[in-house]
């Protein structure tokens, strides 16, 4: 990594990415614990036929995703942070400051899940841990969050070359993982489990698929990271290769885990293994020492993508701010160059959702499927901003009608792809979504009156009556029981 610094705005020194440490960022913000639970959540929603067309879907969607966040850094070199500022520059304010609580929030829920997932799999072997949900297993979380936070609390710089050097280190177990799987692979198992109709009533191709889609897009999740960082890039064009070449090599190990493991375990045994999956799944074909070596690597892997998606989640409070449309307070920096206040906001956010997780239903998934669903909104005003580009021809002077014209179609994908994904988490997702992006709004009207701007423009104010009402009726839900966490 290079050693050439940038001044930040607040006068402090923060070290220049290449694009091996961005592309780690992008892998390291993706391969987190999403991996290692992918042989259960597939198992018990369909059979090999049902994953490949999953992850074709997935793979082609998010793909397309990862090319607009790519051609983005090309066409609006001069916009930083990207989930936040394409939303901004392409429907105002308003929905800018939406698409950052949506991915904030979305990283605090992930964060959240991380460490429910690494005490749950400690709980295999003490069981005062549980699934990740008891009073022990909180507190050891929370013990955890803050020593991060004294971490990345000492500098962007120091954690970026960690992430580097743990993705490296995460990535060798779940290789062995396909190796050791596809070496003991049994064509009956296989066979057996290509449709897995025998094995009971998974429903239709169509719902088997639609089942896979939000751990499909959760495990994706992360594709942005090199887009989050642009303003600490060597190169600005390092930006889209590093989501292009992060992406790829996640899409491919990701398929291969889902297709070895249905290569040595029958469809319902896989449905029915604990979380972490891989564990059992691993243990199962090489017996007693399996156990061990992958839940260390569930340990080293979550505690990357934890670093990862807390600096991400930090940078995204941070960088609106700096651009007025949240508190200045949470703009403000350390004398290492750390968004401190964001980083502060962003720790409490976990600690307050750990807590939670004492008195939901299976806090695993829940904290999974509301990570995914909060991440949708800044996708989708990311992709139909590269969209609206494409379509008016604003930044494609001089640039040949056949790419503007591939970008147009490639964007086009990626929104319809995003919409078809806030179909596939329900309703219930959805107002969960607008139950805290209607309270945030007071951060953005805090932000407009510390700077004497206009709150909001009309088509604005329709879209913040649209959330409130979305939020009324979710937390009528809630107050009902019809709507369960």
């Amino acid at each position: 990594m290079s050693t050439q610094t940038d001044s930040t705005p607040a006068g402090g020194t923060v070290a220049k990415l290449s694009l091996p440490t961005l592309t780690a960022m992008v892998v390291g913000g993706m391969v987190g614990a999403g991996v290692f639970s992918l042989p259960a959540r597939f198992g018990v929603a369909t059979g090999i036929l049902g994953s490949l067309i999953a992850w074709a879907i997935a793979g082609t969607g998010m793909l397309m995703l990862a090319f607009v966040f790519q051609n983005l850094a090309i066409r609006k070199p001069e916009l930083d942070s990207g989930v936040f500022i394409y939303a901004k520059a392409g429907f105002g304010d308003y929905a800018g400051f939406n698409s950052a609580i949506g991915f904030w929030a979305s990283a605090v829920a992930g964060n959240t899940f991380y460490w429910v997932f690494m005490t749950a799999t400690v709980g295999a072997f003490f069981d005062s841990f549980g699934d990740g949900d008891t009073f022990l297993a909180v507190a050891v979380g929370s013990v955890g969050v803050w020593v991060f936070h004294y971490l990345i609390a000492r500098g962007v710089r120091d954690a970026a070359i960690i992430n580097r050097i743990v993705t490296v280190f995460k990535i060798l177990p779940i290789l062995v993982f396909i190796v050791v799987l596809f070496v003991n692979f049994d064509a009956g198992v296989f066979s057996d489990n290509w449709t897995a109709y025998g094995y009971g009533d998974l429903g239709d191709l169509n719902e088997q698929v639609r089942n896979t889609m939000l751990i499909t897009t959760f495990v994706f999740i992360g594709i942005e990271g090199a887009s989050v960082y642009s303003r600490y890039a060597k190169r600005r064009e390092d930006v889209g290769r590093a989501t292009v070449m992060g992406f790829l090599s996640v899409l491919s190990i990701f398929a291969l885990v889902t297709l070895s493991s249905y290569a040595v375990v029958p469809q319902p045994e896989l449905a029915a293994t604990r979380q972490p999956s891989m564990v059992g799944v691993f243990e199962s074909v090489v017996g007693d020492w399996g156990e061990i070596f992958i839940s260390v690597a569930v340990i080293v892997s979550v505690l990357g993508a934890y670093l990862a998606w807390t600096l991400m989640a930090a940078e995204v409070m941070f960088i609106p701010a700096r651009a007025d449309d949240f508190p200045e307070l949470l703009g403000r920096e350390n004398e290492a160059g750390t968004p401190i206040v964001a980083l502060v906001a962003t720790t409490l956010g976990v600690q307050a959702l750990l807590a939670l997780t004492l008195f939901v239903d299976d806090a695993l998934n829940f904290m999974l499927d509301l990570s995914t669903s909060l991440a949708l909104l800044p996708y989708l005003l990311a992709a139909a901003y590269a969209l609206k580009l494409g379509l008016t021809g604003e930044s494609y002077d001089g640039v040949p009608a056949k790419a503007r014209r591939r970008d147009t179609i490639v964007a086009g994908a990626a929104t319809a792809y995003t919409i078809f994904l806030f179909d596939a988490a329900g309703m219930k997702f959805v107002l969960l979504s607008t139950v805290l992006l209607a309270p945030a709004a007071l951060l953005y009207v805090k932000a407009r009156s510390e700077h004497d701007r206009r709150i909001f423009s009309p088509a604005e104010l329709a879209l913040f009556a649209l959330i409130v009402t979305g939020a009324i009726i979710g937390g009528i839900g809630l107050w009902t029981g019809r709507i369960e966490l």
